[in-house]
């Protein structure tokens, strides 16, 4: 059905030569869905039953109701019921009489209906929100001609019919009586059988009118708020589109639905729509010349740089860095023309971000764009600055003293500026580089403080806080961090928690989807579920090239295909030291040291470790240089010299028990068992019976930690080397005891392959 007011909605004008149009031609009109309000407003008024809480709820819903869009009568009165039954039966049973009675009906409505409102007393007083609101609905009631108002009531009609579709009545033929005699209790379990989904339909006529000033400018203020703080509360992308469809479908020259077009394609990575959103959006903001009102002459320059920087930052986004370079280029030479210092400021921060992404040294451009951020007083990009140059400085392997330093420079600035989105980013940071650093305990730490602190923004409507991208990144650490230490229900938890905040579709969902692959691979390896973790390596494949290669190679090593596991890492370790990925480096050469175990070559293995351990001692990364000791005490144990492994393993035993993860604690101690046990060989008999008491001991404490993995591989290991130990001690219980539990874990188990004095 056509709108009451299509006529009416266009105001165009021509200036110069250049048309502009009037974004609503008039800011309020009367619609179906209003007059239901009105009739809300008037029970309100009249009703004497409402009780305070009641009262309470209902008027925190009214400017909703005011400001918002069109609802469906379905959705009216279910939003009224849940704060008032009776109220929301009242509503419905007028409307009822209203709708099938006869035009004088409504007529009779609008005349009756500004008397409760004229007492100087009533809370719906001519100045308040709720009196402008009647007034103005009065006045446009009264402007409309005969032929309109007649329309008008047809719409109302239809309005109503609308939801006797979805809420069929009692009766084929309900009348006045039978209405009277309908409780609310009935009312409402009517109403809550109903589909409650916003998106438009052929029935919501409500939702094919064109939205009035206020009602566009409080949807669009209000999504994009929801966009920014917490996107579950917003509407669905595809609800959303068609919102915005609709609405540049009566004014195609509204440059604000544009950019919410643009920012709502952006969470499913619609590269076409968002690029076509963002153009029309300038295009639109010069057209109209809002731009240039408030900034003279200069508006349309700078409307147009600005409008070339952020295209460059959206193919940024997009991995479009030949399109974006270009985009960047132009923004410079306008910005220079203009000597727009704050524009050149923001082109020199994409510069340099440009250039890391496409793997580049981008230290120079980095500090330069900080001392220039200082100079203009630009705070926020300055600091960006400095979290870019520790970022750059940590993976380089710079001293970690200074860089954590830097760190707490920056967050007096923060706070001194009340920067809330930068002390985000500043602990999730310093969340990141105490990991990478190997210090899980102070990882953990700040990981918890930012969970504990409250934002400095103001946050309303009842959005979650903190909806960034630094908070998904240290809840991922906070859960790999837990599943590290064998806690996977906490870490399930945490998941579940990033999947609720974070949806699929939302722009930083591929961080815990990735966290989520890498806790399920571990675990299915530990398990020996070599199947399931093999099926894993594609999906982490496709949200990290570089993780999913290596992950492929830890599978293969595992099913014993030691060649395609070679070929696999050389590969991948080309590239890691081609794009100088410090940190997977390591990773990959020691798996490449691990299968050369598998050969028997120990000695040829040394030179690989002795470097891997001088890398990662360089680039202060104490996990890793903890976890290269135990692999050189387990090639020197191999070569014959258990007594030198013993030595150099007291250089590794103490960081990770105290940081590291609970399969590395368990490997760690494990070792250091078959070490004692080895060099109770040469020593007298009282001390060799003491020394492998401490190695049942260590086995022992090895075996808890395995077990908090469900490494039941590894625990089979454990059981015969126990059994073993307490053969040579004469202890016939125990180590029966521990045959038994040997044997049903082997039957349960296929074999590794892998002899167990052979592998760490």
């Amino acid at each position: 059905m056509a709108s009451v007011h299509d006529s009416l909605y266009f105001n165009p004008m021509m200036t110069n030569g250049v048309v502009h149009a009037n974004v609503f031609g008039i800011k309020d009109w009367v619609t179906p869905y209003k007059i239901a309000v009105l009739v809300l407003l008037d029970e309100m008024t009249v009703s004497k039953c409402i009780s305070l809480l009641e009262k309470r709820r209902l008027n925190k819903l009214i400017l909703p109701l005011l400001q918002g869009p069109d609802m469906t009568l379905v959705q009216l009165l279910k939003t009224v019921e849940d704060c008032c039954p009776q109220l929301a039966y009242a509503v419905h049973l007028r409307l009822h009489l209203m709708a099938d009675g006869e035009l004088k009906d409504m007529e009779s409505f609008f005349d009756v209906l500004p008397s409760p409102f004229n007492e100087t007393e009533s809370e719906a007083h001519k100045s308040s929100v709720v009196g402008l609101f009647m007034r103005h609905m009065v006045l446009a009631y009264n402007k409309l001609s005969f032929s309109q108002v007649y329309k008008l009531y047809k719409a109302l009609q239809q309005y109503y019919k609308s939801y006797e579709r979805k809420a069929p009545p009692a009766s084929d033929a309900t009348t006045d009586a039978d209405m009277e005699q309908l409780a609310p209790d009935s009312l409402g379990r009517k109403v809550e059988k109903q589909d409650l989904d916003p998106s438009p339909s052929d029935d919501d006529v409500a939702s094919t009118e064109p939205l009035s000033q206020k009602q566009a400018e409080y949807f669009l203020a209000q999504q994009a708020y929801f966009l920014k703080n917490d996107e579950n509360k917003a509407l669905k992308p595809a609800g959303l589109q068609n919102e915005l469809n609709n609405m540049l479908k009566f004014n195609p020259d509204f440059a604000e639905a544009h950019y919410l077009s643009y920012l709502n394609s952006m969470r499913v990575q619609d590269v076409f729509v968002s690029t076509h959103s963002l153009l029309h959006y300038f295009d639109r903001l010069i057209l109209s010349g809002s731009d240039s009102k408030s900034n003279g002459d200069e508006g349309y320059g700078r409307s147009l740089r600005y409008a070339a920087l952020n295209l460059a930052a959206l193919h940024c986004r997009f991995g479009h860095y030949q399109q974006a370079e270009l985009a960047l280029q132009e923004a410079i030479r306008i910005a220079q023309e203009s000597s727009d210092h704050v524009c050149l400021q923001h082109c020199l921060s994409w510069l340099y971000l440009l250039q890391q992404m496409k793997g580049s040294d981008s230290t120079v451009l980095t500090e330069h764009s900080v001392k220039m951020a200082v100079h203009f007083s630009l705070p926020y990009l300055a600091s960006l600055g400095i979290q870019s140059l520790v970022q750059q400085s940590a993976i380089r392997g710079k001293n970690a003293k200074k860089l954590i330093n830097a760190l707490k420079d920056t967050d007096i600035l923060h706070w001194k500026h009340s920067m809330s989105e930068l002390i985000d980013i500043s602990i999730a940071q310093k969340t990141a580089i105490w990991r990478m650093y190997g210090k899980s305990t102070m990882a953990l730490q700040q990981a918890q403080m930012l969970m504990n602190m409250n934002s400095l923004e103001s946050v309303n409507l009842g959005v979650q806080q903190n909806n960034t991208e630094a908070f998904t990144v240290t809840l991922c650490h906070l859960a790999e961090l837990h599943a590290e230490q064998g806690q996977f229900q906490a870490a399930s938890e945490i998941l579940k928690h990033l999947k609720e905040r974070f949806p699929s579709n939302s722009q930083n969902a591929k961080l815990w989807m990735i966290c989520e692959q890498k806790i399920q691979f571990d675990r299915a390896l530990n398990d020996g579920k070599y199947h399931i973790a093999e099926s894993l390596v594609s999906v982490i494949s496709a949200l990290c090239k570089t993780e999913g290669l290596y992950r492929k190679a830890l599978v293969l090593k595992a099913q014993n295909q030691t060649s395609e596991a070679y070929q696999v890492l050389q590969g991948l370790l080309v590239y890691c030291e081609k794009t100088k990925c410090t940190e997977m480096t390591i990773r990959v050469m020691l798996a490449i040291a691990e299968l050369y175990w598998r050969s028997s070559s120990h000695g040829i293995v040394l030179p690989l470790l002795l470097q891997t351990l001088a890398l990662s001692r360089e680039h202060h990364l104490q996990k890793l240089a903890s976890e290269t000791v135990l692999h050189l005490a387990f090639s020197q144990l191999m070569l014959g010299i258990p007594e030198q492994a013993l030595n150099i393993l007291h250089m590794a035993i103490e960081p990770i028990l105290a940081h590291g993860a609970v399969m590395d604690k368990g490997r760690a101690l494990l070792l250091v068992a078959k070490c004692q046990v080895v060099t109770s060989a040469s020593v007298p008999a009282d001390q060799r019976h003491q020394a492998l008491v401490v190695a049942i001991q260590n086995l022992e404490e090895a075996r808890s930690y395995f077990d908090k993995v469900d490494c039941r591989d590894r625990v089979r290991d454990i059981f015969y080397l126990q059994a073993r130990l307490y053969h040579s001690l004469g202890k016939t219980l125990e180590r029966n005891k521990c045959a038994m539990l040997f044997r049903q874990l082997n039957e349960e188990l296929p074999s590794h392959g892998v002899p167990l004095l052979t592998r760490l």
